[in-house]
């Protein structure tokens, strides 16, 4: 064990949460367990030991989301009883969990509708147990895959659940065997209350989706980001066009009216509508002047 990555030594009081050396700084623990998972030298460490149950609860969720299992115990392995996933975050959007690597531990999310169906926004690692677990909840009708770098599971979960899988044009080589194809730049309206807006520039097929005018299910389109207390775009990590998403953005932000942003990698973050609307003003008129970057994946401003 590295001492460095170590929090406290484990004993029968102090469980000795640790993060180990696999880590690779995604931001996923620390968006789940703030306060006790921090950053230093460019990977999350626990900056402190659990105190209650609440800070306990808040560790096992960051461990059980881990894409890299970095999030570990000195005195043995983790609970399983203490899986919290799906996770709750209202009563319409519950979060996935079990990031995968073959994602690059994005966040995923499922969304209720009113009839009591669910769609699935991108998807966690693949598990059978997982996959029943969401049945549980509900009859998954759809999986929305907001572009290439989050469909490795996509058609698994799909064919799991006698689901529809959808993808956009641009990244249809990623999933050619996907069931619904969005095309073009025009925002629509994809199930009741849910409308899909391609929005290319993080991939060429890039596709965000808001439901009921209240949660924005962005991908890697844009985040909440801590550091900045606003909207960010990952200009370090833009594989298409940051003049693409530039455009895009111009074309679409002004349409879009929502509270909850849940991306796929970076913070979530819940305002009312009016906030959210001029946070994404704002970042609109900084993308207009974001140039080309190298790719740098220690430069998100998380």
């Amino acid at each position: 064990m590295n001492d460095a990555h170590t929090a406290r030594p484990g004993s029968a009081d102090d469980p000795g949460w640790y993060v180990d050396d696999r880590c690779t700084d995604c931001d996923v623990a620390r968006q789940l367990a703030p306060g006790l998972i921090g950053e230093a030298g460019g990977r999350s460490v626990v900056i402190r030991q659990p105190v209650g149950a609440e800070e306990e609860r808040r560790l096992y969720a960051a461990a059980f989301a881990c894409h890299t299992r970095s999030i570990r115990l000195t005195s043995g392995r983790l609970d399983p009883a203490r899986d919290p996933y799906p996770l709750p975050l209202d009563e319409t959007v519950y979060f996935c969990g079990h990031n995968s690597p073959d994602t690059a531990a994005a966040n995923s999310y499922l969304l209720r509708r009113p009839s009591g169906s669910l769609m699935m926004i991108d998807t966690p690692r693949w598990s059978e147990e997982l996959a029943t677990r969401f049945e549980g909840l509900g009859t998954v009708t759809d999986v929305l895959l907001t572009h290439r770098d989050h469909a490795a599971h996509g058609r698994r979960y799909a064919g799991r659940f006698g689901a529809r899988l959808w993808i956009h044009e641009g990244d249809l080589d990623a999933v050619p065997d996907a069931d619904r194809v969005l095309r073009g730049t025009e925002s629509v309206e994809i199930a009741d209350g849910v409308v899909a807006h391609p929005l290319p520039g993080h991939t060429e097929g890039s596709v965000l989706y808001v439901a009921d005018e209240r949660y924005c299910f962005s991908g890697d389109s844009f985040f909440w980001s801590r550091s900045k207390n606003g909207i960010e775009v990952a200009e370090s990590v833009t594989w298409y066009s940051i003049r693409e998403l530039a455009a895009s953005l111009a074309r679409t932000a002004g349409r879009l009216r929502f509270e909850w942003l849940l991306p796929g990698h970076g913070d979530r973050m819940v305002l009312p509508a009016a906030a959210m609307a001029e946070k994404m003003r704002d970042l609109t008129a900084r993308a207009q002047h974001m140039q080309p970057r190298p790719i740098d994946f220690t430069a998100v401003p998380w």
